[in-house]
């Protein structure tokens, strides 16, 4: 691809709609290519509600909250009403990317020392995630409402109708979801949760098991008819509030932190990777800043000569380690912390952090942060903040070109484990750093009242070296979605890859520590190569989310990480 994918040809009477089968570390990957338009999401179901939703006539962003809202439907354990997310929009006819926030906010009563026990000591993480104080304002509805106002062509009610009938009518249970419904040891200590989601004997409801959510859907219906004011006052508010303060151990969430929570449309963050140009959203969210920063200290190295051998992902797992030394110290929630985006970014200071990889062997212990130009607040601490993987991401385009990356997240698997009204509440503030001061430095990240915890949600959009749409994708997978995002990119553009091929590589990233590697049919070859290198390996099975569309000139070429049940749709 190195001058890049082509936008589809003109658009013929008949679609084309064509399956792929390639192999994965997860299994087969499902790949699709479509002519007029596509979605992609983590679940099919979603993903037919964004299909009839753009066959209706609805925008991208139409499309991409019809999906959002199912999802809090049909994937309860990874995303919803009750938390967050990030979207990106790139509008076809404005050639402009827009980017919206609708990350959580910590309650008014929050404090830094939150997650530390009487000792000052940080709870372990279940402790802190299990409850009531683990809990944000959800911010999802709020971002949706935004960007519909902006972007939307159907009403905003004729969007969640396909929500509202799943949660109605019901939907089978899917292996995945029962899978992590018999793992979990937290979700059915609430009697919500235990009511529905598992039999009279304490065991998870089986896999094809038909699951009706009537509160959801009077909820959804609420919501439909007066927007998202439904949610965020009222009953829907009280009750958001009560499920809270009644949880063990309870929090201190507010009726007046819900009314007073607002989206926000920020500046897009943009940087270049060889000919391409990449855009995503910056702070509160690290993905744009990290991914860009990570993609451009491996440039370098020419990664094009060595097609995903163990040189190159030596390469890839180091300036990983570099940008995530950057990413602990430097970013945070824009409107508590003077975060320096130009200079993580600036070109000397990129090409100065390149050098600091040795091609032939690993960093031994933590990198240091870099010290990126520009005028910064204070000397910060190190974020620690554990981010286990969860969340979900979707992509569409339209047939106008117009396309929307978003990635939502109630956070942990089942979030705070509190069922209210039929949906999940996020534990999104354990996301921010359990421990406020680092060597008697405060941590940007610490926990303060209205402050929105940092992420590593990474929906990006790629444009070639004429501006053309290139690529929208995303991923889930905690704070390892940039690494996983940013070896799709890497695949795509160095290595010429198709999106189910660059799906299908192994996930592999160093977040300043062990370098991670996915277990796979190949892993302990590459395993002991890199250990040859001095990483340290840390083999694991944790499922990524992947989700994505390519302008090809063919078409579009859309496609479903095989580590969870996604689909593609296309006309």
């Amino acid at each position: 691809m190195n001058s890049g994918p082509r936008r589809p040809a003109a658009p013929r009477a008949a679609a084309i709609l064509i399956f792929l089968l390639i192999f994965a570390p997860g299994g087969a990957v499902a790949e699709t290519l479509a002519v007029h338009d596509m979605v992609v999401a983590a679940d099919p179901l979603a993903a037919a509600a964004g299909r009839d939703i753009l066959r209706a006539g609805g925008s991208a962003i139409d499309a991409a909250i019809a999906m959002a809202v199912a999802l809090t439907v049909v994937e309860p354990e990874s995303a919803g009403i009750g938390g967050g997310g990030f979207l990106v929009h790139w509008s076809a006819q404005r050639r402009a990317v827009t980017t919206f926030d609708g990350r959580e906010t910590a309650p008014a009563a929050a404090l830094p020392t939150r997650f530390l026990d009487a000792e000052g000591r940080p709870l372990a993480f279940y402790d802190a995630v299990v409850g009531g104080r683990s809990v944000g304002v959800p911010g999802l509805l709020r971002m949706l409402a935004l960007a519909h106002q902006r972007f939307g062509k159907l009403p905003w009610a004729r969007l969640l109708a396909p929500s509202i009938r799943l949660a109605a009518d019901g939907f089978a249970i899917s292996p995945r979801l029962h899978a992590l419904l018999a793992e979990d040891r937290f979700l059915a200590r609430n009697p919500a949760a235990r009511r529905f989601f598992y039999g009279a004997d304490g065991s998870a409801k089986p896999a094809g098991e038909r699951l009706t959510n009537p509160a959801l859907a009077a909820t959804l219906r609420a919501i439909a008819e007066r927007g998202a004011d439904a949610f965020y006052g009222g009953a829907i508010a009280q009750d958001i509030v009560a499920a809270v303060a009644t949880a063990d151990p309870p929090g201190d969430l507010a009726v007046g932190d819900l009314a007073s929570y607002r989206a926000e449309e920020r500046p897009p963050v943009c940087g270049r990777y060889h000919e391409h140009r990449l855009c995503g959203i910056g702070p509160p969210s690290s993905g744009a800043v990290t991914l860009i920063e990570l993609l451009r200290l491996t440039e370098p190295f020419d990664l094009r000569r060595h097609r995903a051998d163990a040189e190159a992902w030596h390469v890839f797992a180091e300036a990983s380690r570099l940008a995530y030394a950057d990413r602990a110290r430097w970013l945070a929630d824009p409107d508590f912390v003077r975060v320096p985006v130009t200079g993580l970014l600036d070109d000397g200071y990129l090409a100065a952090r390149a050098r600091l990889i040795d091609s032939a062997h690993a960093h031994q212990g933590p990198a240091e942060a870099g010290d990126p130009p520009g005028r910064h607040a204070r000397d910060w601490g190190d974020d620690r903040a554990p981010e286990l993987p969860s969340t979900s991401s979707l992509a569409v385009i339209d047939r106008d070109g117009n396309a929307v990356a978003l990635t939502a997240s109630i956070e942990n698997v089942f979030g705070a484990r509190i069922m209210v009204r039929g949906f999940l509440l996020n534990n999104e503030l354990t996301d921010f750093s359990f421990v406020p001061e680092d060597h008697g430095r405060p941590v940007a990240n610490r926990i303060e009242a209205g402050k929105r915890p940092l992420s590593a949600m990474a929906p990006t959009l790629v444009f070639d070296a004429k501006g053309a749409l290139e690529l929208a994708l995303g991923s889930a997978g905690g704070s390892l979605i940039i690494t996983d995002v940013a070896k799709t990119i890497l695949a795509i553009i160095d290595w010429q890859d198709g999106i189910g091929a660059a799906f299908a590589l192994p996930n592999i990233g160093n977040r300043n520590g062990a370098t991670d590697l996915e277990a796979g049919p190949d892993s302990a070859a590459l395993a002991a190569a890199l250990a040859a290198r001095g990483h340290d390996i840390r083999l694991n099975h944790r499922p990524s989310g992947l989700a994505g569309i390519l302008v090809t000139r063919q078409g579009l070429e859309g496609a479903a990480d095989a580590r969870r049940e996604g689909s593609v749709l296309g006309d």
